[in-house]
C-alpha cells in the first residue's frame, strides 16, 4: 500500500522504484562478489553502479517498520475440532477407550490420539473448558 500511494503514473516503472530507494532488479541491487580466477579478479557484472537519489525515502521506512511489528499468532482450532472435543468429554468423561469406539471417531483415532487432542483443547482454551467441565457437573447434580 506504500508503494501504491506513492506511485508516480507519469513515470517509469524503474524511475518510481528508484525514486523511493527500491531495486527494480534484484541481481543488480546485490552485487556479486568478485572472483579469482587463477589469479586473474573477475568483475562479475562488469560496470559500476552510479549513486542513486532517493526522493522518496518514506516508502522504504514505513515498509521497515511494517516488518518490525510482531507477528500476531492467531492460533485456533477448527471448529469440527472443538465439537468433537465437547461431544467425546460430554458422552464419555474420561474414557478414552470409550472414546475411539465411538461412531462419531470417523478418523478411527487411538485413545491416546483423542487424548492428546482433548490436551491441546484444554491448553488452547482453558477458561471455556474449565466451564465446559463445570456446566456437565451441573447437569449431573440436576439429573439426580
Amino acid at each position: 500500500s506504500h508503494i501504491r500511494h506513492a506511485w508516480d503514473p507519469t513515470k517509469s516503472v524503474a524511475q518510481n522504484l528508484a525514486e523511493m530507494g527500491l531495486a527494480e532488479d534484484p541481481n543488480k541491487a546485490v552485487p556479486i562478489p568478485k572472483k579469482k580466477l587463477l589469479g586473474i579478479e573477475l568483475e562479475s557484472d562488469g560496470r559500476e553502479q552510479g549513486r542513486k537519489i532517493v526522493r522518496k525515502p518514506y516508502v522504504v521506512n514505513e515498509m521497515e517498520y511494517e516488518a518490525s511489528l510482531p507477528e500476531k499468532k492467531s492460533n485456533t482450532l477448527s471448529r469440527d475440532l472443538i465439537d468433537y472435543v465437547r461431544y467425546m468429554i460430554q458422552n464419555h468423561g474420561e474414557n478414552y477407550k470409550e472414546m475411539a469406539r465411538d461412531e462419531k471417531n470417523y478418523y478411527q483415532d487411538t485413545p491416546k490420539q483423542i487424548k492428546r487432542k482433548i490436551n491441546v483443547y484444554k491448553n488452547f482454551y482453558a477458561e471455556e473448558y474449565k466451564d465446559f467441565i463445570a456446566s456437565l457437573k451441573q447437569e449431573k447434580m440436576d439429573v439426580q
